[in-house]
């Protein structure tokens, strides 16, 4: 399930820059990461130009699509890119050459 509209709750996000930073070697705090994540969500979410802005369920959190022009030019190049890979992927490549059992 991807985030979409309904956003991604904070803990989960939380989580997310957790498990990026940990290594073998450093595991950080996670209370530390989520009290992080949590304050930056609510600074940057205040603004109706910011690039994040607050879902409608408690404590969920979304790109602001609309407002940002730094999000649209993002989605953009996401939607470029995406399109490149589909147009250099070959299609059909593999078939089914198996037998049929039932015939």
């Amino acid at each position: 399930m991807g985030v979409g509209v309904r956003g991604i709750s904070a803990k989960k996000l939380a989580k997310h820059v957790y498990n990026h930073f940990c290594t073998f070697f450093h595991q950080p705090d996670f209370d530390d990461v989520y009290r992080y994540v949590k304050n930056y969500l609510r600074r940057n979410s205040r603004s109706p130009k910011g690039l994040i802005k607050r879902a409608d369920r408690w404590g969920h959190y979304r790109l602001n699509t609309a407002n940002s022009s730094a999000i649209q030019t993002l989605m953009a190049q996401y939607k470029e890119k995406e399109e490149k890979e589909e147009s250099e992927t070959p299609k059909n490549v593999l078939q089914d050459l198996s037998l049929s059992l039932f015939d």
